[in-house]
């Protein structure tokens, strides 16, 4: 939109080099390697260490970033794909559940950047994976919950009503 400034976070900084896990869904392979190396490279700008993995699709994202939080140790997870609209219904159900199960993720406490286009056509694809690094975007949405996972950690809370949380002149 004519006018219109997008405003990007400066990326986060961290005492202890986070490790990401990138999970890429190629089925556009120039799309996906675009959108990686933006992420490679976001990672790289704070120090972040990462891992890749490749899945088939973007629905096989949601599902291999659950089993690495329950078999590995990472900080945080940089989903990648590309889905473009064809002909069928097929893909408003990848669209819509690929980002429902990310989101139930994130909601569950995963640090998770959702970097999966759905796009209308390769053009619009190409468009935001290389001249708007969506890629990179991504990278950084997941290390900026990272680094509030980091900054809140040992915070926890009790169960309940906790005594010292109770406003002062409130009968106990």
């Amino acid at each position: 939109m004519a006018g219109v400034t997008e405003y990007s976070l400066p990326a986060p900084v961290f005492t202890r080099a986070p490790k990401l896990l990138i999970v890429t869904a190629p089925y556009y392979r120039d799309i996906a390697d675009a959108l990686l190396a933006g992420a490679r490279a976001a990672a790289a700008a704070v120090g972040a260490t990462i891992e890749e993995i490749e899945v088939p699709g973007a629905l096989e994202i949601p599902p291999a970033i659950a089993a690495a939080a329950r078999l590995a140790e990472h900080d945080g997870y940089v989903a990648l794909g590309c889905v473009i609209r064809g002909e069928t219904s097929h893909y408003d159900t990848v669209c819509n559940e690929s980002a429902r199960g990310l989101m139930q993720l994130g909601l569950a406490g995963l640090a998770v950047g959702n970097g999966i286009l759905t796009v209308e056509n390769h053009e619009q694809a190409r468009v935001r994976a290389v001249d708007q690094d969506k890629g990179g975007g991504a990278a950084l949405a997941a290390l900026h919950l990272v680094a509030l996972g980091q900054r809140w950690a040992g915070q926890g809370k009790g169960v309940g009503f906790a005594r010292d949380r109770i406003a002062p002149g409130a009968p106990a």
